[in-house]
C-alpha cells in the first residue's frame, strides 16, 4: 500500500515538474520555438476560452469590434464646436443639442478604436449600434437617430447611407432588428485595432486609408 502511495506521489510530482518546465520554456524561453509555442497557446486561449466566455457574458456574437472607418470621428473638436458644424441635421429631426449631450459616446470615436459590445435589448435614440447592411463585408458602427423604423447615421457623415447613394447598397434608413449585432458600450481601447487594420489598408481605396484627419 505504501509503495502505491509513493508511486502516485512520484507520478504527481513528475507531472508538476513537467508543467513547470513547460511553463518556464514558454514564458521565459528566448528561442524562436518558445515564441511560436507562446503565440499558438495565446491564440487557443483567446479563440476557444476568452471569446466564448465574453460572448456568453455580453449576449452578442461579436463581443469586441474594431472601428474600420472615420464615419464617427469628430475632428478633435469639442462638443460645442462639433454641434455648430453638424447640429442642423439633427435639429431638423427633432434631436436637440441638450439631448445629444446625454448620449453615450457623444464625442464620437476614431478608426482603429476597439469597443466592448453588448446585446441589443432596450435600444434607444443616441445608442451606437453595430449592424450589417448591403454587401458591406464589415460591421457598420453608427448612432441611432430614429426608432420607427430603426435608423442610424455616422456622426461624421453629412447624410445617411441609403441603397441609392453608395456602391455597397448600405441602407441605414431602415435597419432590420435581425441585422443588428449589438450595442457599443463606453468601454473603449483607442487605436489598438490598428494592429489588425494595418494589414488591410493596402486593399482600401486611397480616400479610406490612414488615420482620421481633421
Amino acid at each position: 500500500m505504501d509503495d502505491k502511495k509513493k508511486e502516485r506521489k512520484s507520478s504527481k510530482n513528475n507531472i508538476l515538474n513537467g508543467l513547470k518546465k513547460f511553463w518556464n520554456f514558454v514564458w521565459n524561453g528566448e528561442s524562436f520555438l518558445s515564441w511560436i509555442v507562446f503565440v499558438i497557446l495565446a491564440f487557443i486561449v483567446i479563440k476557444f476560452i476568452f471569446f466564448p466566455v465574453l460572448t456568453l457574458v455580453t449576449g452578442t456574437s461579436l463581443p469586441l469590434v474594431i472601428v474600420e472607418s472615420c464615419s464617427m470621428y469628430h475632428d478633435n473638436k469639442n462638443f460645442d464646436q462639433w454641434w455648430t458644424d453638424n447640429g442642423n441635421w439633427y435639429e431638423d429631426r427633432n434631436i436637440t443639442k441638450e439631448q445629444f449631450e446625454k448620449y453615450n459616446l457623444k464625442n464620437g470615436f476614431a478608426k482603429g478604436d476597439i469597443f466592448l459590445v453588448t446585446g441589443v435589448k432596450n435600444l434607444g435614440v443616441g445608442d451606437t449600434i453595430i449592424f450589417l447592411s448591403g454587401s458591406a463585408q464589415r460591421p457598420i458602427i453608427h448612432r441611432i437617430v430614429d426608432l420607427e423604423p430603426t435608423q442610424t447615421k455616422g456622426d461624421n457623415n453629412d447624410r445617411q447611407f441609403s441603397k441609392n447613394n453608395n456602391a455597397e447598397k448600405i441602407d441605414e434608413t431602415n435597419v432590420p432588428n435581425a441585422m443588428i449585432i449589438g450595442k457599443a458600450t463606453g468601454v473603449r481601447i483607442p487605436f489598438l485595432g490598428w494592429a489588425k487594420l494595418i494589414f488591410f489598408e493596402p486593399l482600401r481605396s486611397p480616400n479610406e486609408r490612414g488615420f482620421c484627419k481633421a
